[in-house]
């Protein structure tokens, strides 16, 4: 496999931290399941843009120029086009996911996620030519199978399972490969798409209904807090994908919808068929395998 493990290491803390945060999203959106998904995720594009300016001028205090990596980003058209094409798609993937959780498809959010990892698995092996070694290849193939059955079990909503992955999976590749950093990159995609949110909640403000923001301070404050759910594990994820290979990434892609499966059976109540079961202890094998390998060959270069 491609990489030092140097490199890894550096980069794992980082897709930890942000597979932690997209599992326990659908905790969160509990706080604002009277919200129609889509003024929520322009609630939630308002919200982060403040945020990651506010990184920026931090981190400038800190002697790093984000401006001025901002100011070449714009200037550069091909790197400009790629994050119009990624905010376009991560917009479209929050959309989703939002519509998912609060009509009670956790499952479907779920498969989504479990899709994903074979899909940036693939997106690795076959656009960026990483490699996987035999154990990593009985790991993929395990995974695969017991992806394979549950997507069969829920035919009705594999539309959904596929477009979660596939958008998302096409966002972190475009994310690895721009010439932007995880912050710069962030900030510009949520400029781009600042002008739809904007005449998203204009047209909700103006519809019978009226805006959410103010109606329930409680709802107020977890629409305002959209802004670090979002931007935080976007950097994290951003960072881990330019630090590592995107093999490595998409298998430890597995952690975040293992919490969001919990939670719906735990919090949701959904009910889990034996079959499911079967496949979900599948995929835990498979990344069990593969996180074992990982570890081994860690100590043997070590």
């Amino acid at each position: 496999m491609n990489g030092h493990p140097e490199q890894h290491r550096s980069g794992l803390p980082y897709a930890l931290g942000a597979h932690a945060f997209w599992g326990s999203m659908p905790l969160y959106l509990l706080l604002v399941h009277e919200v129609p998904p889509i003024e929520f995720v322009a609630w939630r594009i308002i919200f982060t843009l403040p945020l990651c300016l506010a990184f920026m001028t931090w981190s400038h205090r800190r002697g790093m120029d984000g401006w001025g990596e901002l100011k070449a980003v714009l200037a550069d058209r091909r790197a400009l086009l790629t994050l119009l094409a990624s905010a376009a798609l991560i917009g479209v993937n929050w959309s989703l996911y939002v519509w998912a959780i609060q009509t009670g498809h956790v499952y479907a959010a779920s498969l989504g996620y479990y899709i994903l990892p074979l899909a940036m698995m693939l997106m690795g092996l076959v656009v960026l030519g990483e490699r996987l070694n035999r154990l990593q290849w009985c790991a993929l193939l395990l995974a695969g199978v017991g992806v394979t059955v549950l997507a069969i079990g829920a035919l009705t909503t594999l539309w959904l399972s596929l477009s979660m992955a596939l958008s998302f999976g096409i966002y972190g590749l475009l994310r690895k490969t721009v010439a932007a950093g995880a912050l710069v990159g962030l900030t510009i995609e949520s400029l781009l798409l600042l002008l739809p949110a904007v005449a998203i909640v204009s047209w909700y403000a103006a519809s019978p209904a009226g805006t959410v923001i103010g109606r329930n301070t409680l709802e107020t404050a977890a629409i305002a807090w959209a802004g670090p759910m979002t931007a935080i594990p976007l950097i994290w994820f951003a960072i881990a994908a330019r630090r590592m290979p995107y093999t490595v990434l998409g298998f430890l892609q597995f952690s975040s919808p293992t919490i969001v499966f919990l939670i719906g059976l735990l919090v949701f109540g959904e009910k889990l068929r034996p079959a499911q079961l079967a496949c979900f202890v599948a995929i835990w094998a498979a990344a069990a395998l593969f996180v074992w390998d990982l570890l081994r060959r860690r100590t043997a270069a070590a």
